[in-house]
Parts: structure tokens; C-alpha cells; sequence
């Protein structure tokens, strides 16, 4: 049952905005004193006292329709039809009292796959916020829009635990068949964004298309390339390359036409970000972009991007044709390469290693990075994790739908695949240094051009990966990681202790075939 969007309208019909401008939603949310303005323009808001997603506090309803197709679970916990019922109740009460901001856009640059959406929201940012980062639709699209699914965020509705069959009082409910998400109790705007691709993560695979938690970008003769992470890993930074055109920082879909883009916009972290080392997204911080928790000079309104008195999660969002060069509408061709980005906390992975088919599919179920600091509640510094298809927090399927049909791809389009670690190098977390982004970006551009395969590649004794003997403009004892550590048997202990969590880690995956699960570390 899609959500009767009319009555709502009637009811709220003297407190609703439709579709403000930019500008009316910049002017509204100083007046409601929902932010401030940043000196480069930008409206900076804070979030309150959740500065990073809740995945705790996540539900998907239990209704007939998705109940064999769900993967049940910490990542899809279950709410009852019933439950949802009560919340959405609350809502309704909640809304008719309260001024509401509407946003009708799209997910998906592909209209072939698109998904029409209508955003209600409480803050006038936050709908700023949805109106950069999803697809704007032109005039005619906008008379035309019909919500397939609707995103209702109010953050002052806080649930009661004990009566409503929460964890807290923070909640992020998606209701496939009234096809409603209900988010309440939290500020943090990004878990509209990440309600979207869950949704979207859902219903792709059943037309066809391979949803990835990935960025991508294009170069002048077509070629595309693909950057799987998580959050902090450089998924942003390393896809807004001046030498090619960005077709998204975040979320892809994989059809038989190609790629596209989920999102009209790019969520960028920006801790530590400087005009030096990351030109594009340092300009794209102006008028009509939004930041969340940056630190301003009181004085001068002069955005303090080291400061991490906040939280760590500092974030910039603003729309992807703020990147000069961007590909509009975000649609190309298929990848002809494939990064898995991963920020490995203990040190011990190559800065840049080849992988074949099945290790590929080995390393995407796996998902291996370390949570940075402030992406979720209570990380206060890096964490080893396994996070499927680096995308865990948002697929609602089985891992084996989404890495079979990698593996699919992979294999008819020929993609060649690498596996690039922007973590530590020369000691884990706390002893080494984090990996110095010139030799990173570095490396990344020798695999989209092809010159890397002109080297030499020699088999990692501990993970199996194909590591390149030379990349250019790299200092050879940085492409093995044994060469930069001091400590050489402490090496040799972390690197054990790894490939002993990627073998438990995969011992989940007991559908996958002994091909697979032969392609990952070895014991020794």
C-alpha cells in the first residue's frame, strides 16, 4: 500500500513547502536558526547529539511480500506490521502540528531505473540537504511526479522504547509495502540517504541491476572506473579527479546499459581537508552546499576542517555539478576497472594488489576496512570490521545475491580488479603512518590506465593477492608491507592475525563455492 499521500497534503495543507528554492531554503533555516552561514557560504547546521548513522536502530517491517527475501538479522532487524502502525500514527499526529518542508525528486540518473521519491521533513536544512544530494527534476518531471516512496524524517519524534519496541529513542523504519521510511530521533541527515539506498538495494537486483556502495568516475576515451569503501575509506577523494569526469561519490547502480548514479550529489567527509590535497571538493564548499559539524571561527565564520571537537564525522553535501567536469546525467558505460578501497588498521595489506575473479568476489563478500572514527555511534578510533559487500548496514538481500552478481559482471565485461589499502603502513594503528595519498592516487591511476600491468607481480605470501614489483612515482619498499615495518616478526604476527579473521569472518558464507572460499588468506 503506497502511502496516501493526498490526505497527508490536505492535512498539512497550511503548514507544507513544496520544493523551495535553494535560496528560500537557505533564508528559512537561518530565520528557524537551524544554522549559520559559513564564510565560503555554506550553511553549517549540527546534529545534535548523534553525529553518525544509528544501524542499531534500524528496522525493516515484517510483511508478506519481503519476508523470504530479507536477510533477517543485526542488520535487518525485524519490526512488526503493527509496531510501524503505531509509529507512523505518532508521526501523523506529530506533522499536523508542525511546519513541514517537501521535496519530490528522483534516485537514479538512469530513468530507465529510477526511483520517484518525496522527502517531508521537519528542518528546512534537512530538506536542503535531500535536494542536493538526490536527483533534481526538471519543471515538466515535477508536474508530472508521482512518489514511489516516500522518507518522513522528524527528528523531535522520539519513540518510547518500552511501548513502541525500539532499542532508544532514535528510529529508521522502511516499510516495503506501504513503501514509507519513518526516520525519528535523530538530526543526522544521513541516514535519509542511506534509507534510499537500502531501498534501492532491495528492489534492483530483482530487474537486472547490481546496487554498489561505491563511487565512479569516467575518463575522455570512456573508460570507467569503479571505488568500493566504506565510509572514510576515499571513495570521494580518490573518484574527484580533475583528469576525469566524476559520475558519482557514493552509490552505483550496475545494469546491462552500464552505470549510473543513485544521487544528484556528493556526501563528503571533510576532516582534515585542505584547498592542497583536495582541490575539487574544497571549492565545491560554497553557497547552496550544507555542512554538518564543521567547526566555524565565531568571528569570521572560517571553517576549521581540523577541528574534531564534534565528532570526526565531519561532512560536506552539495550537488555533483559543484565538481567541474561532472557527468550530467550520471550515466556511462561499463567499468573497465574495479577498486575495493580498505582501511586497514593493522598495516599488513599491499598499498595496491591485482585480484583474479574469485578473489574479487572473496574480498567484495568480505568487505574488510576499519570503521573511522564518528561514521557510527561510539567509534571513537579505528576499528578492524567486516562489513559485506562494503555496504553491509544497507543490503537487505542475501551477501550471495549481490557478490554473484559481481562475479557475473566481472567476468562478461572482463573488469580487471584491485584491491587498495589507504589505511596504515610501517605498523598498525598508533605505531604507522596512515598511507600517503600522493602514492595512493598514484597508484590508483597506473591501474585505471593499464600501466601497471606492464610490471611484474608476485604472489603475497600471507593473502594470496598479485602485488606489482613497480608503480610509478611509488617508492618500491612501500608496494610490500613487510619492507616498511621495523619490527619484522611483529609483521609476521599481525599479518597471521588478519588472515585469521578474514578465514573466521568467512565461515558465514557457507553457500559460497569452494572456489570462493579457497581465494582468501591462508593460514600458516
Amino acid at each position: 500500500m503506497v502511502l496516501d499521500f493526498k490526505a497527508v497534503q490536505q492535512q498539512h495543507a497550511n503548514n507544507a513547502h513544496h520544493n523551495l528554492s535553494v535560496s528560500k531554503l537557505i533564508e528559512t533555516a537561518l530565520q528557524r536558526k537551524e544554522g549559520v552561514l559559513a564564510s565560503s557560504g555554506a550553511l553549517r547546521a549540527l546534529t545534535g547529539k548523534y553525529t553518525g548513522r544509528s544501524p542499531k536502530d534500524k528496522f525493516v517491517v515484517q510483511e508478506p511480500s519481503v519476508m523470504d527475501h530479507i536477510a533477517w538479522g543485526a542488520v535487518n532487524q525485524p519490526i512488526s506490521q503493527l509496531q510501524f502502525e503505531r509509529l507512523y500514527q505518532k508521526a501523523q499526529k506529530y506533522m499536523a502540528e508542525r511546519e513541514l518542508f517537501i521535496f519530490d525528486g528522483f534516485a537514479g540518473a538512469d530513468s530507465k531505473y529510477r526511483l520517484p521519491i518525496r522527502v517531508i521533513n521537519e528542518y528546512a536544512w534537512h530538506n536542503l540537504f535531500v535536494r542536493q544530494l538526490f536527483v533534481r527534476p526538471t519543471k515538466e518531471e515535477l508536474q508530472a511526479h508521482q512518489p514511489e516512496f516516500t522518507v518522513i524524517a522528524l527528528p523531535g519524534l522520539k519513540a518510547d522504547p518500552a511501548v513502541d519496541g525500539t532499542r532508544s529513542e532514535t528510529f529508521i523504519c522502511v516499510s516495503f509495502e506501504k513503501k514509507v521510511v519513518l526516520i525519528g530521533g535523530t538530526e543526522y541527515a544521513g541516514e535519509m540517504k542511506k534509507s534510499i539506498f537500502t531501498v534501492l538495494n532491495y528492489l534492483l537486483p530483482f530487474q537486472g541491476v547490481l546496487p554498489m556502495h561505491c563511487s565512479a568516475n569516467v575518463g575522455e576515451n570512456g573508460d570507467t572506473a569503479l571505488f568500493f569503501g566504506l565510509s572514510g575509506t576515499g571513495k570521494t577523494t580518490l573518484s574527484a579527479d580533475p583528469n576525469r569526469r566524476l559520475i558519482g561519490d557514493d552509490e552505483h547502480g550496475w545494469s546491462d546499459q552500464g552505470v549510473f548514479n543513485f544521487e544528484g550529489g556528493c556526501y563528503a567527509k571533510c576532516i582534515g581537508l585542505s584547498e592542497e590535497k583536495e582541490p575539487q571538493i574544497w571549492q565545491a564548499i560554497r553557497y547552496g552546499s550544507v555542512l554538518e559539524n564543521v567547526v566555524l571561527d565565531e568571528d569570521t565564520g572560517i571553517a576549521d576542517y581540523s577541528d574534531n571537537q564534534i565528532t570526526e564525522n565531519t561532512r560536506a553535501a552539495y550537488p555533483v555539478d559543484y565538481i567541474p567536469g561532472a557527468l550530467i546525467p550520471g550515466v556511462a558505460g561499463h567499468p573497465n576497472v574495479i577498486i575495493f578501497l580498505t582501511a586497514d588498521a593493522f598495516g599488513v595489506l599491499p598499498p595496491i594488489s591485482k585480484l583474479t575473479k574469485e578473489q574479487a568476489m572473496y574480498h567484495f563478500l568480505s568487505g574488510y576496512t576499519s570503521k573511522l572514527a564518528g561514521t557510527e555511534r561510539g567509534v571513537t578510533e579505528p576499528e578492524a570490521t567486516f562489513s559485506t559487500c562494503f555496504g553491509a548496514p544497507f543490503l537487505p538481500l542475501r551477501p550471495s545475491v549481490y557478490a554473484e552478481m559481481l562475479g557475473k559482471k566481472i567476468e562478461e565485461h572482463k573488469a580487471r580488479v584491485y584491491l587498495v589499502n589507504t589505511g596504515w603502513s610501517g605498523g598498525p594503528y598508533g605505531v604507522g603512518k596512515r598511507m600517503n595519498l600522493a602514492y595512493t592516487r598514484a597508484m590508483v591511476s597506473a591501474a585505471i590506465n593499464g600501466s601497471i600491468e606492464q610490471t611484474t607481480f608476485v604472489a603475497d605470501p600471507v593473502f594470496g593477492v598479485l602485488c606489482p614489483e613497480s608503480v610509478p612515482g611509488v617508492p618500491s619498499e612501500v608496494l610490500v608491507p613487510r619492507n616498511t615495518w621495523e619490527d619484522k616478526a611483529a609483521y609476521e604476527a599481525k599479518a597471521a592475525e588478519l588472515a585469521e579473521r578474514f578465514i573466521q569472518n568467512f565461515e558465514k558464507f557457507s553457500d559460497m563455492s569452494e572456489e570462493i572460499k579457497s581465494a582468501g588468506p591462508r593460514r600458516k
